[in-house]
């Protein structure tokens, strides 16, 4: 019994490995280093945190089939990119260009650290303003009888 779920578990474990495709078919090793880059490039659009390289999802081994092929047609870089890109949008794009549509992507983890900066600055003040007041007011209650 030991042996049997043994086998099972290392047969699911080994599925994974055998669930993404390596590319290794690639003769030319230049055409191999810009299909993993490509590939590493591109997000998964239903894992949204993985890369198409890192991800199981049959959209992304469709979009690793779609970068192998695109390849061998001789497409370069920037038409496979433009290709993705002009189907999916920029999501696609793990470093999507600083453009128009784009600048919350940049710009709102700077933004959000403002706010947050100036919220706790104010915070800090409204107290420190409330503990002079209320030692303010203690030393009326205090004062001479």
């Amino acid at each position: 019994m030991k042996a049997w779920c043994a086998t099972v578990v290392l047969l699911l474990v080994a599925s994974g490995a055998f669930g993404i495709d390596s590319g290794d078919d690639f003769a030319d090793p230049i055409l191999q280093a810009r299909y993993e880059r490509l590939i590493h490039d591109l997000r998964c659009l239903v894992c949204q945190n993985e890369s198409i390289a890192d991800s199981n999802a049959g959209l992304a081994a469709d979009l690793r089939r779609e970068v192998r092929e695109m390849l061998r047609a001789g497409k370069s870089d920037a038409q496979i990119l433009s290709f993705m890109t002009d189907r999916y949008g920029d999501f696609v794009l793990f470093r999507p260009p600083f453009v128009a549509r784009t600048w919350v992507l940049w710009l709102a983890p700077a933004l959000l650290l403002g706010v947050g900066a100036w919220i706790a600055v104010r915070i800090v003040r409204q107290r420190d303003r409330l503990a002079r007041a209320d030692a303010d007011d203690s030393d009326l209650d205090s004062g001479p009888a």
